[in-house]
């Protein structure tokens, strides 16, 4: 199993835990909004902002974290993450926050304490990039944006 080290930020609430499980075949672990002061966030629909979570990462080398939107929250709400999923690199300490979006029609608040992201542990390969004069052939070919069907 990978392990994830985690540091609390200065101020934070550490009474909400860590991120967490919810279930034994979650790919995700529920991060919290954790706000020192004020305690919340009210996004306007169409508006976005940066949610703390109180922690900082040690992400082994190899792999990656990947922010994801919970689906409840995007389907009630339309809470959902812009720049989804957002990755982590290995080498990043600073603070963990979300950019949470409301692409819903009504406002939105975020409270201190509330489940607003999941993240996902992920292996990450580097790929050495070298410039050819033809590639490859395939069935496919260059088609693109809808080629091989309606979506």
């Amino acid at each position: 199993m990978t392990v994830i080290e985690i540091k609390w930020d200065e101020g934070a609430d550490q009474s909400l835990g860590l991120p967490s499980y919810e279930s034994d075949g979650a790919a995700g672990a529920d991060l919290r909004a954790n706000f020192g002061a004020p305690n919340q966030l009210r996004l306007e629909p169409g508006e976005r902002g940066l949610v703390p979570t109180g922690l900082r990462l040690a992400i082994p080398k190899g792999y990656e974290v990947q922010i994801r939107p919970r689906s409840g929250l995007a389907l009630k709400h339309g809470i959902t993450l812009p720049n989804s999923p957002g990755t982590i690199d290995s080498d990043y300490r600073g603070p963990l926050g979300v950019i949470l979006m409301n692409a819903g029609q009504e406002s939105f608040v975020v409270s201190h304490g509330d489940r607003i992201a999941q993240m996902v542990v992920a292996p990450v390969l580097q790929a050495k990039f070298a410039i050819v004069t033809e590639l490859d052939v395939t069935s496919r070919g260059d088609g693109g944006f809808g080629s091989t069907g309606q979506s």
